[in-house]
């Protein structure tokens, strides 16, 4: 499930006018410093100077660096978001992955540098933490159609198939940083697949 780069086509809860303008413009600045510089070259007076906002105005309402990326991950759930519906469990769980890949790929590297630094920052791993919490809550609707098409158990274990489905392209491209393999977001959802139709992730008999 892909994490935004820039908050989605269509946004909610942001605020208008000229605070939304500059939240807008520094939160660009961030994802544009972090894409080039990385984490460990991420001030808040580079992040000011692209925004092209006095910095008092940025060390004000987001204090820090943590600050800036916890709310660059929030800007990130307040989008319209939803996976797409093949019409097939495994066509939703590819073209999840497939829209994973392309996300952590992408040039500039942002959504793999907001990744990567929110293994430096506590406020940004909580930020990065509620963001999957979002995404994975979106994606629970990929399981409840296939349980309604027939294609899984009643009993089937929404986050565990999704993270089973998923994880393999994060492995790959975030953990080893292998070049992407084309072939891997169709296989991952094919095993997953296989491994949910016969049971693998049915949620225990005290659960249901």
């Amino acid at each position: 499930m892909p994490p935004s780069e820039d908050g989605g086509p269509a946004t909610r809860r942001r605020p208008g006018g000229r605070t939304g303008r500059i939240r807008t413009q520094v939160l660009d600045a961030v994802r544009a410093e972090l894409g080039e510089r990385g984490y460990d070259e991420l001030t808040m007076e580079a992040v000011a100077a692209r925004a092209g906002v006095h910095r008092a105005t940025v060390y004000r309402r987001w204090r820090d660096v943590g600050g800036l990326l916890a709310d660059v991950f929030a800007a990130a759930g307040d989008d319209d978001w939803q996976p797409q519906d093949t019409g097939s469990l495994r066509g939703d769980l590819a073209a999840l992955n497939h829209e994973s890949q392309e996300s952590l790929t992408a040039q500039p590297p942002i959504v793999a540098a907001l990744i990567a630094a929110s293994f430096r920052s506590e406020e940004a791993a909580r930020g990065v933490r509620r963001l999957w919490e979002d995404r994975y809550a979106r994606c629970e609707v990929i399981v409840s159609r296939a349980v309604r098409r027939g294609e899984l158990p009643p009993d089937t274990d929404a986050r565990r198939l999704l993270v089973a489905a998923t994880a393999p392209v994060y492995h790959q491209l975030v953990l080893l940083r292998t070049p992407p393999d084309p072939d891997l977001p169709d296989q991952a959802a094919r095993t997953a697949v296989l491994a949910a139709s016969a049971g693998a992730f049915a949620r225990p008999a005290t659960d249901r």
